[in-house]
């Protein structure tokens, strides 16, 4: 169990893996315009400008994952130096590290230290479970729920309007994606599907709260359905901080036994 949470972790809270779906979430038609007109660039700046302009991120969360109907109730520790680093502690009852992640744009390493098992691969690792249009920054901007600039970097783009809200969107390298954004422009929904595929990611940011002027969501919550597993995963934070200083601890025993 604990080797596929800590996997999952790792590949299916931060991104969706490629696998074959049993459902597949709703997403609006994918023939979007092929130009981004003058309103659709400035309301796409707005947004942007609106994304959290961070130097580094602590938090920590309670966190309730939910994998093939088994649920773990685990405490997740985010660190995050922007466009350099991301660092993972989980954390298991009676305060038990049991695996600790790292992703940089160069590599992967997973340290699972219930086993002691230890996984070091380059970053394009990840296009075994993704889509190569999936970047470190895509994985950076749902952590922080930020709209992905990345993403937006297309001219097959449309912004609609409601209400209350803004609906984004788009494809970019074979990524069909779909922002829902709230009157403070920032997201609340952001959906993620392959184009012409059956991958689906969908994350909830909800409990918007200022802290030193970021405007961050507390609880965010993420769904994956695959033909071999279906991940739910709740995060609650109850402490989050900004550009202070954070350490990135990753040190390898030689007791661990490496897992090519």
């Amino acid at each position: 169990m604990w080797s596929r949470l800590i996997l999952f972790v790792m590949l299916g809270v931060l991104m969706f893996a490629s696998c074959k779906t049993k459902r597949k979430i709703a997403m609006p038609s994918t023939d979007v315009p092929t130009e981004t007109n003058a309103a659709n660039a400035a309301s796409i700046k707005t947004f942007e400008m609106n994304n959290l302009d961070f130097y580094t991120f602590s938090g920590r969360a309670k966190t309730k994952i939910e994998m093939d109907g088994n649920i773990q109730d685990v405490t997740l520790n985010v660190r995050i130096e922007r466009d350099k680093a991301i660092w993972l502690s989980v954390t298991a009852i009676l305060g038990v590290e049991v695996a600790r992640v790292m992703i940089t744009p160069d590599s992967v390493k997973i340290l699972n230290k219930l086993q002691g098992e230890y996984i070091a691969k380059p970053f394009t690792y990840i296009y075994n479970y993704t889509n190569r249009g999936i970047t470190f920054t895509t994985l950076q901007d749902l952590l922080m729920a930020n709209v992905s600039s990345n993403l937006l970097r297309t001219d097959n783009v449309q912004v609609a309007s409601a209400t209350d809200e803004f609906i984004v969107v788009g494809i970019k390298e074979q990524l069909s994606y779909q922002y829902r954004i709230n009157q403070e422009n920032r997201p609340f929904n952001f959906v993620l599907q392959e184009v012409g595929g059956i991958n689906n990611l969908e994350a909830f940011y909800g409990n918007y709260v200022k802290t030193d002027g970021y405007n961050f969501p507390h609880n965010i919550a993420l769904n994956i359905v695959g033909e071999d597993m279906s991940l739910k995963a709740q995060l609650g934070y109850n402490r989050v901080s900004f550009n202070e200083n954070v350490e990135m601890p990753f040190s390898v025993s030689s007791r661990y036994k490496v897992i090519n």
